[in-house]
C-alpha cells in the first residue's frame, strides 16, 4: 500500500502542476488580450467545489472542483466544454473570446500547449544541469543482449554486442535503441570480438517487439543471486548470496530473464489452477544451484515453494485478487562502464532542448502502433500513468516523469479533436484562410462530438487498465 500511495503522490503532484500550467497558459493570453476569464479551476466541479474564492474587482473565480480529469478556463464568448449556449445568444461584447481578432484567439488557444511544450524543455535543461545525465552504450555491455527466437531468426545470437544501425549508433539500451532496430536494414554488433552486419528488414512491429515474452532482446543478466529478502521462499530454501541457478523445475536457467519466464509459466498454472493438486504443483519450486564451498565449486538442489503475492502489490490478499508466483531474491546486476555527462548552465538549454525534442518526436512516431488492434489494447489511463512513477521519491525520476507528461498533454491538446485546444485552432485556422467563421451551430455540435470521442477513449485507456490488473490482456 505504501508503494501505492508514493505513486499516486507523484502523479497527482506532477498533474495538479502541469494542468495549472496548462490553463495557466490559456488565462495569460486572454488577460493579455483583455479577455473575460470567468473561472480558472484546477479540475472539474459539476455539482459543487471543494474550494473557491473570487477576489475583489475581479471578474474570475479560482477554485479547485471534485473530479480529477484535469482542469479549465472558462473564457467569456467562447463555446467549450461548458456549453454554454445561452452566452452565445446574447450580443457579442468587447471583452469576450468572439469579439477578438483570429490572431488573438489563435494565441489564447495554443497558449496551454505552448506552456506545456517550453516546460518540458525547461524541466529537461534544470534535470541535466542538476544531476547531469548518466547511461550505459550497449557497446560497453560487455556480455551482451539476450534475444527471442524471432530475432535469432534474423542472425542474431545471444551474448551478441549491439553497436548501432546503419542509422547511428546506440547511446543507451532504452526506447531510442527498439526504435533503431525496427526501422534499421543493417544493425552492427559485436560477435567473438569482431564486429559484423546482419541485415533487417528495415520495418518491424516496435510494439510487437517490446510486448512478446520474451522480448525482442534485453540486456544479459546472471542468474546470480545478489540477494535474498528476510523471510520469503528463497530464503526458506536455503538461498544464498551469490548462488548461480542453474534450473527451475527441470527447467535449463542461463539468464535472470529465462528464471522470470519459468516463474511467469508457474503463475499461469497457478491462476488455471482448478483443484488442491494443481495449486501444489505450481507452487513447487525445485532449484538446482552452483555454490561455492571452501573454494569447491557444489551442485545443490534446493525444494521450496513460491510465494503467491498480489500482482497489483497490494496486501493482504483479497479472494479473486491477480497473482504471481515469486522466490525473493535479487540477481547480481554486471557492472558495466557508466558514461556521465555534465553540463554548465548554458549549457544545459540547447542540450534539454534537443533532449525534449528526440522525446516528442519518438512519441509522436510510436503514435501509428495506437490505430492496430495490439495498439489500442496497450493504451493507458490514469493507473498505467501513475505507474510509471519510482516506487521510492526521487526528484530526479519525478521531474522526469513530469517533463515526459507535459510533452504528452501538449501533444495530444494540439490534435485537431474538437474539444482539446487543436480543434479550436484547426477551426481558426479555417476562418483565417477562408475568411470567414465556421456557424456557431456547428461549433456547438463538434464540441459534443469531441466530448464524446474524448469519454470514449478516456473509457477504453481505463478500462484497459482494469484488464490489465486481472491479467486479462
Amino acid at each position: 500500500m505504501e508503494i501505492f500511495l508514493i505513486k499516486a503522490l507523484q502523479f497527482m503532484l506532477a498533474i495538479s502542476l502541469l494542468v495549472l500550467l496548462h490553463e495557466g497558459g490559456h488565462f495569460f493570453f486572454s488577460k493579455l488580450f483583455g479577455v473575460r476569464v470567468e473561472k480558472f479551476y484546477l479540475f472539474f466541479d459539476p455539482w459543487f467545489s471543494l474550494f473557491k474564492f473570487k477576489p475583489k474587482k475581479s471578474d474570475t473565480t479560482y477554485g479547485i472542483g471534485w473530479l480529477p480529469l484535469g482542469g479549465y478556463c472558462k473564457i467569456s464568448g467562447m463555446i467549450d466544454e461548458s456549453m454554454d449556449t445561452e452566452q452565445m445568444k446574447q450580443p457579442a461584447q468587447p471583452y469576450e473570446f468572439r469579439s477578438k481578432s483570429a490572431w488573438q484567439r489563435l494565441l489564447i488557444m495554443i497558449g496551454g500547449v505552448l506552456v506545456n511544450f517550453l516546460l518540458a524543455l525547461f524541466i529537461y535543461a534544470m534535470c541535466l544541469f542538476t544531476w547531469g545525465e548518466d547511461y550505459i552504450r550497449p557497446k560497453d555491455m560487455a556480455q551482451g543482449m539476450l534475444f527471442n527466437k524471432e530475432a535469432k531468426a534474423l542472425g542474431f545470437q545471444d551474448h551478441d554486442i549491439l553497436v548501432g544501425t546503419n542509422l547511428g549508433e546506440f547511446k543507451d539500451a532504452k526506447a531510442d535503441m527498439y526504435r533503431g532496430l525496427a526501422n534499421a536494414t543493417e544493425v552492427y554488433v559485436i560477435r567473438d570480438g569482431k564486429q559484423l552486419t546482419i541485415n533487417t528488414p528495415g520495418d518491424l512491429d516496435l510494439l510487437g517487439m517490446l510486448k512478446n515474452v520474451p522480448m525482442f532482446v534485453q540486456p544479459y543478466v546472471p542468474a546470480v543471486v545478489d540477494s535474498v529478502s528476510p523471510k520469503s521462499a528463497a530464503e526458506r530454501m536455503g538461498l544464498q548470496k551469490s548462488d548461480r541457478i542453474l534450473s527451475l523445475n527441470g527447467k535449463q536457467i542461463d539468464s535472470f530473464s529465462a528464471f522470470t519466464y519459468e516463474a511467469g509459466r508457474s503463475t499461469d498454472m497457478f491462476t488455471c489452477a482448478q483443484t488442491h493438486a494443481d495449486t501444489v504443483k505450481a507452487l513447487a519450486a525445485v532449484l538446482t544451484v552452483e555454490r561455492q564451498v571452501e573454494g569447491k565449486t557444489d551442485t545443490l538442489t534446493l525444494k521450496g515453494q513460491f510465494d503467491a503475492v498480489s500482482a497489483g502489490g497490494f496486501s493482504p490478499l483479497s479472494k479473486g485478487e491477480p497473482m504471481r508466483l515469486v522466490l525473493g531474491y535479487m540477481p547480481q546486476q554486471p557492472q558495466y562502464k557508466v558514461t556521465h555527462i555534465d553540463y554548465g548552465f548554458f549549457e544545459s538549454f540547447p542540450a534539454g532542448v534537443k533532449y525534449g525534442c528526440k522525446v516528442l518526436s519518438g512519441y509522436v512516431g510510436d503514435m501509428k502502433y495506437l490505430f492496430s488492434a495490439e495498439g489500442a489494447k496497450s493504451l493507458g489511463g490514469f493507473g498505467a500513468i501513475g505507474s510509471l512513477f519510482p516506487s521510492q521519491w526521487d526528484w530526479h525520476s519525478f521531474w522526469l516523469m513530469t517533463a515526459f507528461l507535459s510533452i504528452i498533454l501538449a501533444f495530444m491538446n494540439i490534435l485537431p479533436i474538437p474539444a482539446l485546444d487543436g480543434g479550436h485552432v484547426l477551426f481558426l485556422l479555417y476562418e483565417m484562410i477562408a475568411r470567414r467563421k465556421p456557424s456557431e451551430n456547428f461549433m456547438i455540435y463538434a464540441e459534443y462530438i469531441g466530448i464524446g470521442v474524448l469519454l470514449l477513449l478516456m473509457v477504453m485507456a481505463n478500462l484497459n487498465d482494469i484488464l490489465r490488473f486481472l491479467h486479462i490482456i
